[in-house]
């Protein structure tokens, strides 16, 4: 045998010893870094992440949102990634568009609020009762009829936020027109990543109406940026919609149908992606007020 076949000679148990905790440290390492890689993928999926999936179906690229802002991925094969669906961190930032494109006045004087909260706020609606929402816009009034009996906590949220002013002088930040038609808003700081402080579980996900993968015309979802992640981002659907049973539905729009859709005619500027950005036409919730019965 020549002196390089000869088989390598065993290290002393100590450097072996040595050896193992080295590549245990480095495999843990490695483990750690794919974990955080995971975690921030998931962080930047947006509501709207869905919309992805349709919107690539018509020949559009896959957009990766990040929570403060948005970036263009190269093309790709469609992924359900955060800029396609309802989510909420899916908007490049505020951009002001005209007033009048669809017939809107301009928007009440007054600023979004910054109030945060650290925890979900306590139950305090009946699950048995009726609760609207008025929507009130610069575009007109959108009317809401909140299930309570199947999201109590969504809808409880929803309504405390109102109470507490959180959404109004609040633009709708981002606008779809492709195989996915929703408004989305909520958020004050007007760039898709803002919350009220504290998350909520999801609801209702077994609805029947959504049950196939269409959340239909006239349906009010809660935006998220993954399971359990729902804040206070909401989307409005104006037209069918095709999308994972993954947002909860929570109410259906009883009044305003016909201005989402001029909303919606008016356009968007395409900030990430065609048919998706903010809308053409400024809309703003100057107050939203929820009432029981």
């Amino acid at each position: 045998m020549a002196p390089n076949d000869r088989p390598s000679k065993p290290l002393p148990k100590d450097k072996e010893k040595r050896r193992r905790e080295l590549e245990r440290l480095k495999y843990e390492r490695q483990a750690q870094k794919r974990a955080q890689a995971v975690s921030r993928a998931r962080k930047r999926t947006a509501i709207v992440g869905a919309i992805v999936v349709v919107v690539a179906g018509i020949g559009a690229g896959t957009w990766a949102v990040a929570g403060t802002g948005h970036k263009k991925a190269a093309a790709k094969s469609p992924t359900a990634s955060a800029s396609a669906a309802p989510s909420s961190s899916a908007s490049a930032g505020p951009k002001a568009g005209s007033a009048h494109l669809a017939g809107c006045s301009t928007p009440a004087a007054g600023k979004p609020g910054t109030k945060q909260w650290k925890t979900e706020p306590a139950m305090s609606i009946s699950t048995t009762a009726t609760y609207t929402a008025t929507l009130s816009t610069n575009c007109g009034p959108i009317t809401l009829k909140l299930d309570a009996a199947a999201a109590p906590h969504t809808v409880n949220s929803f309504a405390f936020l109102a109470s507490q002013h959180y959404f109004d002088h609040v633009s709708c930040h981002r606008l779809t027109t492709g195989g996915l038609s929703v408004l989305q808003c909520g958020d004050p700081t007007g760039t898709g990543s803002g919350t009220p402080g504290y998350t909520i579980k999801d609801e209702n996900l077994t609805a029947p109406a959504i049950k196939g993968g269409t959340y239909p015309a006239g349906t009010v979802a809660m935006a998220n940026s993954g399971p359990n992640t729902n804040g206070s981002q909401f989307f409005l659907v104006y037209k069918d919609s095709q999308l994972p049973a993954s947002y909860t539905p929570f109410g259906t729009i009883t009044g305003g149908l016909d201005t989402l859709t001029k909303i919606a005619a008016a356009g968007t500027d395409n900030a990430n992606a065609t048919g998706d950005g903010h809308p053409l036409q400024t809309v703003v919730m100057n107050t939203v007020t929820v009432k029981k019965g």
